[in-house]
């Protein structure tokens, strides 16, 4: 197979090139139905325009989807809700011996594949609403990959950067005990997330394993995954959703012809899915060009170490005034010319404001809903390529699914068995969802979808519904 540079390449042959009407930008926040330079009757203001939800673009792919399969009625009732729905409000006391209340959500999807399986992200934003859309991802990114788990998400509307890490271990240890019975290692399995590490999910294991006796400990370890390895964590599983980006755009890569040698990529967010993909992308000859994170953006044309850049951003609290570099503000960092843009921070990212500022081949989403349906179109219409969520970050859930697995076999997986298995897993995902892209005539994250909706209805035709 002849490699071409990733400039040769033609404009889109991985998603659809069809023309879908753009609707009005999210952020315009006030309508006038008047004509021009009339004014109400009544003198009064318009009523503001409810802004979108994360859900409610969830559900947006979630039709089109439908729509275009056919899926059965009556499953389509069922997996357009969730199961369960859990809220905890549950006090802390904190140093200054103030009592605090917090607000916790665990929602449980669908567990007809398997036990719900997501991460858990301590963040302002949290609330009902995001985490519903992030519970649902979670099921269609475990029937993409073929994995024996349901979806499920939940998290604590805080900003942990205001608490003391024996704080946040105390909040950590109650929101555990408060969920009591709605999480256990055979029915719903919490993993890291936004502003989580592998150190809370120590604290939620050993909280959990306190509440049970003595002989069952240590048959439940898998009650959370992402723990230290000591603590009976997989290797690999700190750098599985970065790595799992870079295989899919490398696959990506595979089926335009083209070399990675020497190509650029701009990445949205610095943590552990923005750093840890541009470190691996960048030893395949790849070039970092471009960096934002809640603090600013970086851009230099002669590459960006991702290394050096991340010691800084650990030291400094962020990436501003890195001194490799100029500054740059939003709209210039995604004005900036790329050959891929890794969106790895919060969703909404991609709208019908900021998509049309995007010069680059290949959206790889690292994060969880990133673009929205209007931004969605105008990639379309770009001719830009799109690695979906629900297909490109899956490798962080396969590698929880094989902590998971490793915990109950009493195995432990060396990183190199880790990472083959991974990559078999997810390259197996993608190439589902190039073949029903291609079968269907439509863009990727509608066929991602349609892949996830067939196992599913699949597996309820197969089993009925009780009674």
């Amino acid at each position: 197979m002849t490699s071409r540079s990733l400039t040769e390449v033609p404009s889109s042959d991985i998603g659809d090139n069809g023309r879908n009407a753009i609707s009005t930008p999210e952020n315009l926040v006030v309508v006038d139905s008047q004509p021009a330079g009339k004014e109400s009757s009544d003198s009064q203001p318009s009523a503001p325009v409810k802004r979108k939800s994360v859900y409610d673009n969830v559900m947006a792919q979630f039709d089109k989807a439908a729509d275009l399969m056919h899926l059965d009625a009556n499953i389509r009732k069922i997996l357009a809700k969730t199961e369960n729905e859990i809220t905890v409000n549950f006090p802390v006391k904190m140093h200054d011996g103030k009592v605090e209340m917090f607000t916790g959500y665990r929602i449980q999807h669908n567990d007809a594949l398997g036990p719900f399986k997501g991460g858990l992200r301590y963040h302002p934003s949290v609330d009902r609403d995001e985490v519903r859309a992030l519970a649902a991802w979670m099921t269609w990114k475990a029937a993409i990959a073929e994995i024996p788990f349901g979806g499920a998400k939940g998290g604590i509307q805080i900003d942990p950067a205001h608490y003391s890490t024996d704080e946040l271990e105390r909040i950590t240890r109650r929101f555990t005990y408060a969920l009591g019975d709605n999480i256990g290692p055979e029915y719903d399995i919490p993993a890291p997330d936004v502003n989580t590490n592998s150190q809370i999910m120590a604290w939620i294991q050993d909280t959990y394993l306190s509440t049970m006796s003595p002989h069952e400990r240590h048959r439940n370890i898998h009650v959370v995954t992402g723990k230290p390895v000591v603590s009976g964590g997989s290797h690999g599983r700190d750098k599985a959703t970065g790595q799992g980006i870079v295989f899919t755009i490398e696959q990506w890569a595979k089926h335009r012809e083209v070399s990675l040698e020497g190509a650029t990529f701009i990445v949205q967010g610095f943590g552990n899915v923005g750093s840890w993909a541009s470190r691996l992308l960048t030893r395949l000859g790849a070039k970092l060009v471009a960096v934002e994170d809640v603090t600013g953006g970086i851009r230099n044309r002669d590459g960006i170490d991702p290394d050096d850049l991340l010691k800084y951003a650990q030291v400094h609290g962020g990436l501003r005034k890195y001194p490799t570099g100029e500054f740059v503000d939003h709209i210039m960092f995604m004005q900036t010319q790329a050959d891929v843009f890794i969106p790895a921070a919060l969703g909404n990212q991609i709208t019908a404001e900021t998509a049309p500022w995007l010069k680059v081949r290949l959206v790889a989403e690292g994060a969880n809903g990133p673009t929205t349906p209007e931004g969605d179109a105008i990639l379309q219409e770009q001719g830009i390529d799109l690695i979906p969520d629900i297909l490109c970050n899956t490798g962080g859930v396969i590698v929880s699914y094989f902590e998971w697995l490793q915990n109950k076999r009493k195995e432990f997986w060396d990183l190199e068995e880790v990472d083959r298995k991974l990559r078999k897993k997810i390259i197996s995902a993608y190439n589902r969802v190039h073949d029903m892209a291609t079968e269907k005539k439509t863009d990727w994250r509608t066929a991602a979808y349609i892949v996830a909706l067939s196992r599913l209805e699949m597996v309820y035709k197969d089993r009925g519904i009780f009674p």
